[in-house]
Protein backbone atom coordinates (compact mmCIF):
# COMPACT_ATOMS: atom_id res chain seq x y z
CA UNK A 1 0.00 0.00 0.00
CA UNK A 2 1.14 3.45 -1.27
CA UNK A 3 0.07 6.31 2.03
CA UNK A 4 0.82 9.08 -1.10
CA UNK A 5 -1.86 7.98 -3.57
CA UNK A 6 -4.39 8.00 -0.88
CA UNK A 7 -4.04 11.78 -0.51
CA UNK A 8 -6.67 14.20 -1.58
CA UNK A 9 -8.56 11.46 -3.99
CA UNK A 10 -12.08 11.39 -3.23
CA UNK A 11 -13.86 8.63 -1.94
CA UNK A 12 -17.57 7.91 -1.46
CA UNK A 13 -18.61 4.89 1.15
CA UNK A 14 -21.91 3.38 1.65
CA UNK A 15 -22.38 2.28 5.17
CA UNK A 16 -19.40 3.86 6.81
CA UNK A 17 -21.71 4.29 9.78
CA UNK A 18 -21.10 0.08 10.35
CA UNK A 19 -18.21 -1.57 12.32
CA UNK A 20 -15.75 -1.82 9.23
CA UNK A 21 -17.04 1.02 7.59
CA UNK A 22 -15.88 3.34 10.70
CA UNK A 23 -12.80 2.01 10.58
CA UNK A 24 -12.30 2.16 7.09
CA UNK A 25 -13.51 5.52 6.98
CA UNK A 26 -10.79 6.48 10.18
CA UNK A 27 -8.16 4.66 8.22
CA UNK A 28 -9.02 7.33 5.14
CA UNK A 29 -9.09 10.39 6.75
CA UNK A 30 -5.28 9.29 7.92
CA UNK A 31 -3.88 9.07 4.50
CA UNK A 32 -5.39 12.64 3.98
CA UNK A 33 -8.40 11.10 1.47
CA UNK A 34 -11.79 13.16 1.26
CA UNK A 35 -14.58 11.11 1.76
CA UNK A 36 -18.37 11.14 1.74
CA UNK A 37 -20.10 8.23 3.70
CA UNK A 38 -23.88 7.42 3.01
CA UNK A 39 -25.56 5.41 5.62
CA UNK A 40 -28.01 4.80 8.19
CA UNK A 41 -27.71 5.77 11.37
CA UNK A 42 -25.07 3.73 13.56
CA UNK A 43 -27.52 0.40 14.35
CA UNK A 44 -25.75 -0.19 18.35
CA UNK A 45 -25.53 2.66 21.37
CA UNK A 46 -22.47 2.72 21.55
CA UNK A 47 -21.09 2.75 18.40
CA UNK A 48 -17.67 3.47 16.93
CA UNK A 49 -18.77 5.77 14.46
CA UNK A 50 -19.69 8.32 17.17
CA UNK A 51 -17.03 7.00 19.78
CA UNK A 52 -14.54 8.51 17.53
CA UNK A 53 -16.58 11.40 16.08
CA UNK A 54 -15.97 10.53 12.89
CA UNK A 55 -18.79 12.79 11.28
CA UNK A 56 -16.21 15.76 12.40
CA UNK A 57 -14.00 14.68 9.81
CA UNK A 58 -15.79 13.47 6.72
CA UNK A 59 -18.91 14.47 4.36
CA UNK A 60 -21.65 12.65 6.69
CA UNK A 61 -24.96 11.84 4.41
CA UNK A 62 -27.68 10.13 6.98
CA UNK A 63 -29.91 8.33 3.92
CA UNK A 64 -30.76 4.49 2.89
CA UNK A 65 -29.40 2.63 0.03
CA UNK A 66 -32.84 1.79 -1.13
CA UNK A 67 -33.81 5.39 -1.71
CA UNK A 68 -32.28 4.93 -5.69
CA UNK A 69 -32.82 9.52 -6.44
CA UNK A 70 -31.07 10.28 -3.08
CA UNK A 71 -28.23 7.70 -3.71
CA UNK A 72 -27.53 9.08 -7.44
CA UNK A 73 -27.65 12.80 -6.46
CA UNK A 74 -24.78 12.68 -3.54
CA UNK A 75 -22.71 10.22 -5.79
CA UNK A 76 -23.22 12.60 -8.99
CA UNK A 77 -22.99 15.85 -7.08
CA UNK A 78 -19.74 14.45 -4.92
CA UNK A 79 -17.97 13.17 -8.31
CA UNK A 80 -15.93 10.43 -6.45
CA UNK A 81 -12.67 8.96 -7.80
CA UNK A 82 -13.16 6.00 -5.96
CA UNK A 83 -16.74 4.31 -4.35
CA UNK A 84 -16.77 1.58 -1.79
CA UNK A 85 -20.13 -0.07 -1.15
CA UNK A 86 -20.06 -1.55 2.13
CA UNK A 87 -23.83 -0.66 3.53
CA UNK A 88 -25.41 -4.03 4.23
CA UNK A 89 -27.71 -6.12 6.66
CA UNK A 90 -24.93 -8.04 7.89
CA UNK A 91 -26.53 -10.23 10.33
CA UNK A 92 -27.56 -13.87 9.51
CA UNK A 93 -29.68 -14.33 12.42
CA UNK A 94 -31.41 -11.33 11.45
CA UNK A 95 -31.52 -12.20 7.77
CA UNK A 96 -33.99 -15.12 8.96
CA UNK A 97 -36.47 -12.26 10.86
CA UNK A 98 -36.58 -10.42 8.09
CA UNK A 99 -35.33 -12.07 4.83
CA UNK A 100 -37.05 -9.18 2.62
CA UNK A 101 -35.34 -6.59 4.03
CA UNK A 102 -31.99 -8.14 3.97
CA UNK A 103 -32.47 -9.03 0.48
CA UNK A 104 -33.86 -5.48 -0.24
CA UNK A 105 -30.27 -4.39 0.99
CA UNK A 106 -27.89 -6.46 0.07
CA UNK A 107 -29.51 -7.08 -3.66
CA UNK A 108 -30.87 -3.90 -4.69
CA UNK A 109 -28.98 -1.90 -2.91
CA UNK A 110 -26.23 -3.12 -4.69
CA UNK A 111 -28.05 -2.92 -7.79
CA UNK A 112 -28.95 1.18 -7.00
CA UNK A 113 -25.11 1.33 -5.93
CA UNK A 114 -24.13 0.26 -9.82
CA UNK A 115 -26.90 1.99 -11.38
CA UNK A 116 -25.58 5.43 -9.74
CA UNK A 117 -22.20 4.72 -10.65
CA UNK A 118 -22.88 4.49 -13.66
CA UNK A 119 -24.09 8.39 -14.08
CA UNK A 120 -20.57 9.42 -12.47
CA UNK A 121 -17.92 10.80 -14.72
CA UNK A 122 -15.08 11.18 -12.56
CA UNK A 123 -14.74 7.47 -11.04
CA UNK A 124 -11.96 5.02 -11.61
CA UNK A 125 -12.95 2.47 -9.20
CA UNK A 126 -15.82 0.60 -7.96
CA UNK A 127 -15.20 -1.63 -4.63
CA UNK A 128 -18.43 -4.15 -3.51
CA UNK A 129 -17.28 -5.34 -0.21
CA UNK A 130 -19.13 -8.93 0.15
CA UNK A 131 -18.89 -11.42 2.44
CA UNK A 132 -16.82 -14.70 2.54
CA UNK A 133 -20.25 -16.57 3.23
CA UNK A 134 -21.54 -15.63 -0.64
CA UNK A 135 -20.02 -19.63 -1.27
CA UNK A 136 -22.35 -22.14 -1.72
CA UNK A 137 -21.08 -23.90 1.13
CA UNK A 138 -20.78 -27.75 1.22
CA UNK A 139 -19.34 -28.38 4.73
CA UNK A 140 -15.18 -29.04 2.97
CA UNK A 141 -12.31 -28.70 4.95
CA UNK A 142 -10.62 -26.64 2.30
CA UNK A 143 -10.67 -23.06 1.33
CA UNK A 144 -12.74 -21.66 -0.99
CA UNK A 145 -11.53 -19.91 -4.24
CA UNK A 146 -12.92 -17.18 -5.90
CA UNK A 147 -14.21 -19.40 -8.89
CA UNK A 148 -16.25 -21.42 -6.39
CA UNK A 149 -20.21 -21.03 -7.55
CA UNK A 150 -22.08 -18.94 -5.30
CA UNK A 151 -24.80 -20.07 -3.33
CA UNK A 152 -25.56 -19.60 0.62
CA UNK A 153 -28.32 -21.53 2.38
CA UNK A 154 -29.45 -18.69 4.40
CA UNK A 155 -31.06 -15.24 3.31
CA UNK A 156 -27.81 -13.19 4.38
CA UNK A 157 -25.24 -15.80 2.76
CA UNK A 158 -27.63 -15.82 -0.49
CA UNK A 159 -28.03 -12.08 -0.74
CA UNK A 160 -24.12 -12.05 -0.70
CA UNK A 161 -24.40 -14.20 -3.12
CA UNK A 162 -26.43 -12.37 -5.54
CA UNK A 163 -24.69 -9.09 -4.94
CA UNK A 164 -21.92 -10.63 -6.70
CA UNK A 165 -23.46 -11.65 -9.84
CA UNK A 166 -25.02 -7.87 -9.38
CA UNK A 167 -21.55 -6.67 -10.28
CA UNK A 168 -20.27 -8.94 -12.65
CA UNK A 169 -23.56 -8.20 -14.01
CA UNK A 170 -22.77 -4.87 -14.36
CA UNK A 171 -19.11 -4.95 -14.48
CA UNK A 172 -19.60 -6.75 -18.07
CA UNK A 173 -22.62 -5.07 -19.45
CA UNK A 174 -21.58 -1.04 -18.43
CA UNK A 175 -18.31 -0.83 -17.20
CA UNK A 176 -15.57 -1.38 -20.05
CA UNK A 177 -12.90 1.17 -18.78
CA UNK A 178 -13.46 1.56 -15.15
CA UNK A 179 -12.33 -0.82 -12.51
CA UNK A 180 -15.11 -3.21 -11.10
CA UNK A 181 -14.47 -5.37 -8.25
CA UNK A 182 -15.51 -7.42 -5.27
CA UNK A 183 -13.81 -8.24 -1.96
CA UNK A 184 -15.09 -11.18 0.30
CA UNK A 185 -13.53 -11.20 3.80
CA UNK A 186 -13.36 -13.53 7.01
CA UNK A 187 -14.80 -13.28 9.96
CA UNK A 188 -13.52 -10.15 11.29
CA UNK A 189 -12.41 -9.00 14.66
CA UNK A 190 -11.71 -5.41 16.22
CA UNK A 191 -13.00 -2.55 18.51
CA UNK A 192 -15.68 -1.02 18.48
CA UNK A 193 -18.40 -3.67 17.27
CA UNK A 194 -21.56 -3.89 19.46
CA UNK A 195 -23.92 -5.68 17.30
CA UNK A 196 -25.96 -8.52 18.64
CA UNK A 197 -26.06 -11.80 17.90
CA UNK A 198 -21.83 -11.74 17.00
CA UNK A 199 -19.44 -13.44 18.81
CA UNK A 200 -16.95 -10.85 20.12
CA UNK A 201 -20.01 -7.91 21.24
CA UNK A 202 -21.92 -11.31 23.03
CA UNK A 203 -18.65 -11.72 24.53
CA UNK A 204 -18.21 -7.80 26.22
CA UNK A 205 -21.77 -7.95 26.60
CA UNK A 206 -20.95 -11.12 29.30
CA UNK A 207 -18.17 -9.98 31.05
CA UNK A 208 -19.52 -6.48 31.78
CA UNK A 209 -22.33 -8.23 32.97
CA UNK A 210 -20.49 -11.56 34.69
CA UNK A 211 -23.17 -13.81 33.20
CA UNK A 212 -22.66 -16.66 31.31
CA UNK A 213 -21.68 -16.54 27.36
CA UNK A 214 -24.23 -18.70 25.09
CA UNK A 215 -22.61 -20.19 21.96
CA UNK A 216 -24.78 -21.43 19.60
CA UNK A 217 -21.60 -23.66 17.26
CA UNK A 218 -18.77 -24.19 19.59
CA UNK A 219 -17.00 -26.75 17.26
CA UNK A 220 -17.99 -24.21 14.34
CA UNK A 221 -14.68 -23.72 12.28
CA UNK A 222 -14.49 -19.71 10.91
CA UNK A 223 -11.38 -17.75 9.21
CA UNK A 224 -10.93 -15.22 11.90
CA UNK A 225 -9.12 -11.56 11.36
CA UNK A 226 -8.69 -8.13 12.83
CA UNK A 227 -10.60 -6.04 10.60
CA UNK A 228 -7.51 -4.01 9.48
CA UNK A 229 -6.52 -7.10 8.02
CA UNK A 230 -8.88 -6.52 4.81
CA UNK A 231 -9.23 -3.21 4.91
CA UNK A 232 -5.71 -3.16 3.87
CA UNK A 233 -6.35 -5.34 1.40
CA UNK A 234 -8.70 -3.73 -0.19
CA UNK A 235 -6.89 -0.31 -0.30
CA UNK A 236 -4.35 -2.12 -2.20
CA UNK A 237 -6.08 -3.40 -4.15
CA UNK A 238 -8.31 -0.41 -5.37
CA UNK A 239 -4.49 1.50 -5.91
CA UNK A 240 -3.76 -1.38 -8.37
CA UNK A 241 -7.27 -1.37 -9.82
CA UNK A 242 -6.65 2.23 -10.45
CA UNK A 243 -3.27 1.98 -12.46
CA UNK A 244 -4.69 -1.32 -14.37
CA UNK A 245 -8.28 -2.06 -14.36
CA UNK A 246 -8.95 -4.69 -16.69
CA UNK A 247 -6.17 -6.76 -14.71
CA UNK A 248 -7.91 -6.74 -11.09
CA UNK A 249 -12.03 -5.84 -12.09
CA UNK A 250 -12.49 -9.40 -10.58
CA UNK A 251 -13.15 -11.40 -7.27
CA UNK A 252 -10.71 -11.24 -4.73
CA UNK A 253 -10.42 -13.13 -1.15
CA UNK A 254 -9.08 -11.24 1.99
CA UNK A 255 -8.73 -14.15 4.84
CA UNK A 256 -6.19 -15.07 7.18
CA UNK A 257 -3.36 -17.76 6.73
CA UNK A 258 -4.39 -21.01 8.01
CA UNK A 259 -3.66 -21.07 11.22
CA UNK A 260 -6.19 -18.43 11.66
CA UNK A 261 -8.67 -20.78 11.08
CA UNK A 262 -10.23 -21.87 14.23
CA UNK A 263 -13.36 -22.60 16.28
CA UNK A 264 -15.42 -20.63 18.13
CA UNK A 265 -14.69 -21.93 21.16
CA UNK A 266 -10.68 -21.73 20.64
CA UNK A 267 -11.54 -18.06 19.92
CA UNK A 268 -13.39 -17.78 23.28
CA UNK A 269 -10.97 -19.40 25.08
CA UNK A 270 -8.03 -16.96 23.65
CA UNK A 271 -10.12 -13.78 24.05
CA UNK A 272 -11.06 -14.58 27.73
CA UNK A 273 -7.65 -15.47 28.45
CA UNK A 274 -6.15 -12.16 27.39
CA UNK A 275 -8.95 -10.62 29.09
CA UNK A 276 -8.59 -12.26 32.19
CA UNK A 277 -11.83 -13.53 32.76
CA UNK A 278 -13.18 -16.43 34.01
CA UNK A 279 -16.75 -16.46 32.55
CA UNK A 280 -18.86 -19.63 31.94
CA UNK A 281 -20.46 -20.40 28.48
CA UNK A 282 -22.86 -23.13 27.49
CA UNK A 283 -24.17 -24.13 24.08
CA UNK A 284 -27.96 -22.62 23.00
CA UNK A 285 -30.38 -25.48 23.24
CA UNK A 286 -33.35 -25.91 20.21
CA UNK A 287 -31.53 -24.00 17.45
CA UNK A 288 -33.92 -23.46 14.87
CA UNK A 289 -31.56 -21.55 12.22
CA UNK A 290 -29.21 -23.21 9.70
CA UNK A 291 -25.29 -22.57 9.86
CA UNK A 292 -22.33 -23.88 8.11
CA UNK A 293 -20.08 -25.85 10.18
CA UNK A 294 -16.60 -25.13 8.59
CA UNK A 295 -15.82 -22.08 6.29
CA UNK A 296 -12.81 -21.54 5.63
CA UNK A 297 -11.04 -18.76 2.44
CA UNK A 298 -8.56 -19.59 0.22
CA UNK A 299 -6.21 -16.67 -0.53
CA UNK A 300 -3.67 -17.49 -2.41
CA UNK A 301 -4.72 -15.48 -5.60
CA UNK A 302 -4.46 -12.16 -3.33
CA UNK A 303 -1.00 -13.85 -2.07
CA UNK A 304 0.17 -14.22 -6.16
CA UNK A 305 -1.62 -11.32 -7.89
CA UNK A 306 -2.01 -8.47 -5.01
CA UNK A 307 1.19 -9.49 -3.25
CA UNK A 308 -0.81 -8.81 0.52
CA UNK A 309 -0.98 -11.13 3.11
CA UNK A 310 -2.18 -11.23 6.73
CA UNK A 311 0.42 -8.98 8.81
CA UNK A 312 -1.30 -10.04 12.45
CA UNK A 313 -1.00 -13.59 13.49
CA UNK A 314 -4.74 -14.60 14.87
CA UNK A 315 -2.98 -14.05 18.18
CA UNK A 316 -2.13 -10.79 17.99
CA UNK A 317 -5.41 -9.91 16.28
CA UNK A 318 -7.40 -11.13 19.10
CA UNK A 319 -5.22 -8.98 21.50
CA UNK A 320 -5.40 -5.81 19.73
CA UNK A 321 -9.31 -6.70 20.06
CA UNK A 322 -8.99 -7.03 23.80
CA UNK A 323 -7.27 -4.03 24.44
CA UNK A 324 -9.14 -1.92 22.37
CA UNK A 325 -12.57 -2.85 24.55
CA UNK A 326 -10.57 -2.27 27.85
CA UNK A 327 -9.21 0.81 26.92
CA UNK A 328 -12.84 1.87 26.39
CA UNK A 329 -14.60 0.60 29.16
CA UNK A 330 -11.44 2.46 30.86
CA UNK A 331 -13.18 5.58 28.98
CA UNK A 332 -9.63 7.09 27.57
CA UNK A 333 -9.54 8.91 24.63
CA UNK A 334 -11.07 6.20 21.90
CA UNK A 335 -10.48 8.24 18.98
CA UNK A 336 -6.53 8.32 19.86
CA UNK A 337 -6.72 4.46 20.63
CA UNK A 338 -8.38 3.82 17.55
CA UNK A 339 -6.35 5.98 15.45
CA UNK A 340 -2.80 4.70 17.18
CA UNK A 341 -3.86 1.34 15.97
CA UNK A 342 -4.73 2.24 12.70
CA UNK A 343 -1.05 4.00 12.84
CA UNK A 344 0.75 1.54 14.48
CA UNK A 345 -0.39 -1.55 11.61
CA UNK A 346 0.16 0.76 8.69
CA UNK A 347 3.39 1.19 10.32
CA UNK A 348 4.12 -2.84 10.39
CA UNK A 349 2.77 -2.85 6.57
CA UNK A 350 5.58 -0.14 5.56
CA UNK A 351 8.36 -2.16 7.31
CA UNK A 352 7.38 -5.56 5.60
CA UNK A 353 7.00 -3.52 2.33
CA UNK A 354 10.50 -2.57 2.97
CA UNK A 355 11.76 -5.88 3.97
CA UNK A 356 10.47 -7.17 0.84
CA UNK A 357 12.39 -4.75 -1.22
CA UNK A 358 15.76 -5.39 0.74
CA UNK A 359 15.02 -8.81 -0.39
CA UNK A 360 14.91 -8.35 -3.83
Amino acid sequence: MNPEFWKNKKVFITGHTGFKGSWFSLWLNELGAEVMGYALKPATNPNLFDLTNNKEYMHHIQADISDFSVLKKHIVEFQPDIIVHMAAQALVKESYKDPVKTFETNVQGTVHLMEAARHCESLRVVLNVTSDKCYENTEKNKGYVEEDPMGGYDPYSCSKGCSELVTASYRRSFFPKIAVATARAGNVIGGGDWSSDRLVPDLIRAIESKTPLVLRYPKAIRPWQHVLEPLSGYLLLIEKAWHAPQLYSQAWNFGPLESGHKTVEWFVDSFLNKWSSEINYHVEKNITEHETSILKLDISKAKQKLHWKPTLVLEQGVQWTVDWYQQSLNQSNIRDYTMNQIRDFQNRLLKVKQLEEMIL
